[in-house]
């Protein structure tokens, strides 16, 4: 099993930035590939950004590429999303996931384990 808990939400200006945070618990964290996801109020859960298991390849939908990044350190069990160029379209609930196996995973459904939330603001 694997628990996640993310941090690093906050209020920014538009144009500014923050870096979220997901610590994992479990020896089987770098076997997981990892994801982030996004949530507004009344509105579906999007796909934020996707990791491989290893670390090694990325995978952005066109809303968020050239401005996130997602990374992971398997050796402190924790992934990360620095966001840059906020937009008041960003504000959202973020949720990182972990799906078994190694390759880039984008479908919810296939994401096992969710950290609990950490809300993003971008003010216009």
């Amino acid at each position: 099993q694997v628990q996640l808990v993310g941090s690093g939400g906050g209020l920014v200006q538009a144009g500014g930035s923050l870096r979220l945070s997901c610590a994992a618990s479990g020896r089987t964290f770098s076997s997981y590939s990892m994801g982030w996801f996004r949530q507004a109020p009344g509105k579906e859960r999007d796909f934020v950004a996707a990791i491989t298991s290893s670390g090694g390849n990325t995978y952005y939908p066109d809303s968020v590429k050239g401005r996130f990044t997602i990374s992971r350190d398997n050796a402190k069990n924790t992934v990360y999303l620095q966001m840059n160029s906020l937009k008041p379209e960003d504000t959202a609930v973020y949720y990182c996931a972990a799906a078994p196996g190694g390759n880039v995973v984008t479908r919810i459904s296939l994401y096992n384990y969710w950290g609990q939330g950490t809300q993003v603001t971008v003010s216009s």
